[in-house]
């Protein structure tokens, strides 16, 4: 049996993206040197482990996100509090929460400080 274990993009700055996903509740896992080269540092929610590696090659800060990619999603219970928190931190949303169909859950896109989108979808309250 096949499963999906973590996605990986390149940043810039080490510090500075750890500190924004930290603001978005993921935690470090830990970070593996690779070479002389890089350093990848592995991220994820507490209790999901780490999905999202995030490579540092060193002498690099920028890279050309291209036409292709377009962004990860995550849950949030809160949408109204984890943008008032993201706020205090420097970071807005591209454009005020909206849901994509009647019914539907709200939702928005931040950007990490090398410009890859992160979808914050509203989870539905539990049934009481």
């Amino acid at each position: 049996m096949s499963k999906l274990i973590h996605t990986c993009y390149r940043i810039g700055d080490i510090d500075r993206s750890v500190a924004f996903y930290e603001a978005l509740g993921f935690k470090e896992f830990g970070r593996l040197p690779i070479r002389d080269e890089a350093i990848n540092v592995f991220m994820g929610f507490p209790d999901d482990g780490p999905r999202l590696e995030l490579t540092y090659n060193f002498g690099v800060d920028s890279y050309d996100l291209g036409t292709g990619y377009n962004h990860i999603a995550v849950t949030v219970d809160d949408l109204d509090g984890t943008l008032a928190r993201l706020r205090e931190k420097g970071i807005e949303p591209e454009k005020p929460p909206y849901t994509v169909r009647e019914g539907g859950p709200r939702l928005c896109f931040v950007r990490d400080p090398d410009g890859y989108r992160i979808e914050l979808i509203e989870s539905e309250p539990a049934p009481s």
